[in-house]
């Protein structure tokens, strides 16, 4: 069964293409990351799945529904947790739940039972009747979190769903997020996009990479580490450059670099191969600080295929808005 399907979906403004050409589909019941850096059409593409954003060209399927042609049902089947705080802080986190069930024409007789429901499922009943103002930074997301479950949406898109908070509360949204498509049984779909290689790689079945508006490759995080050549040796030591030159003819060496003054080495096949570096170093009379082996992770993999660092603009963004609610105080 298919929760999102694109088709040749694409968004410009004037000359900037933000999205090109997107054809993605997404099974229900799974949990899928979009990773990108900064620019590259994450949220541009959320804002059009959600009907935020009509696109240039193409269309998407929400669920079954069209975003252009069926948008309001698409509205009726999905929740949302935006990436900037859109709680209202001068209400309770009780009347935040009761003002959203009104929007998504909860019926009456549910409204008091869906509230209860969510916020138990997200841990916020004890503070369910105090103002939001006085809620910490994950409280705040646990809230919208359970905003976007109140009306049961199939689908639940989570833009940037962490950012800003500290890793411990990090984890537990994550445990949160993972906890709720298992009690769904299948029936509900996420569809995240976030910076943290660390929450790509545990939480997603699949994650997919955009850069300049297209996917450039997806697969589970799994997959995609174990795709990339071998292991990660990094080296400190007196002479990285002649080390460098010795090891660069190693026919299971892949890659040899220096980077501030360390010499990282990727391998295609481990055996032997840190003894073979030891005694290379021993027959040339170099002295070896410090060896650590590293086997890859999602940061390496979205390096290899955007050659980019993530910015964290949005973390500062996410951190400035909180603290100008706790001055409000």
């Amino acid at each position: 069964m298919i929760a999102i399907q694109t088709f040749n979906l694409t968004k410009q403004y004037g000359s900037l293409t933000a999205v090109d050409s997107l054809s993605l589909t997404i099974k229900k019941g799974t949990i899928f990351g979009l990773l990108g850096p900064n620019g590259a059409g994450k949220s541009t593409l959320l804002s059009m799945l959600c009907t935020i954003l009509n696109p240039t060209s193409g269309t998407a399927t929400v669920n079954g529904f069209d975003i252009l042609s069926e948008s309001e049902k698409v509205r009726q089947n999905i929740g949302i947790v935006f990436q900037s705080i859109s709680i209202d802080d001068r209400l309770t986190g009780r009347e935040n739940l009761k003002f959203h069930a009104m929007l998504y024409d909860v019926p009456d007789e549910m409204i008091t039972e869906r509230i209860g429901e969510v916020l138990s499922l997200l841990e916020l009943s004890d503070r369910a009747d105090d103002l939001v103002r006085t809620y910490s930074g994950g409280m705040i997301r646990r809230l919208e979190m359970a905003r976007g479950l109140l009306h049961h949406p199939h689908i639940l898109f989570l833009d940037e769903p962490t950012i800003g908070l500290d890793p411990q509360t990090r984890e537990h949204i994550w445990s949160y997020i993972r906890d709720l498509t298992r009690k769904k049984k299948g029936n509900l779909t996420v569809l995240l996009t976030t910076h943290y290689m660390d929450e790509a790689d545990l939480l997603c079945d699949e994650v997919a990479i955009i850069d300049k508006g297209q996917i450039i490759v997806r697969d589970s995080p799994e997959n995609l580490k174990r795709d990339l050549q071998g292991e990660k040796i990094r080296i400190k030591m007196t002479s990285p450059e002649t080390l460098s030159a010795l090891l660069s003819e190693n026919p299971r060496i892949c890659k040899v670099s220096i980077e501030s003054g360390v010499l990282e080495v990727r391998i295609a096949h481990n055996g032997k191969i840190v003894q073979e570096i030891f005694d290379i170093t021993r027959e040339a009379g170099i002295e070896i600080e410090h060896i650590s082996i590293h086997e890859p992770t999602m940061h390496d993999v979205f390096l290899y295929y955007t050659g980019k660092e993530i910015r964290t603009e949005e973390e500062d963004n996410f951190t400035s808005q909180y603290r100008k609610m706790r001055r409000r105080r």
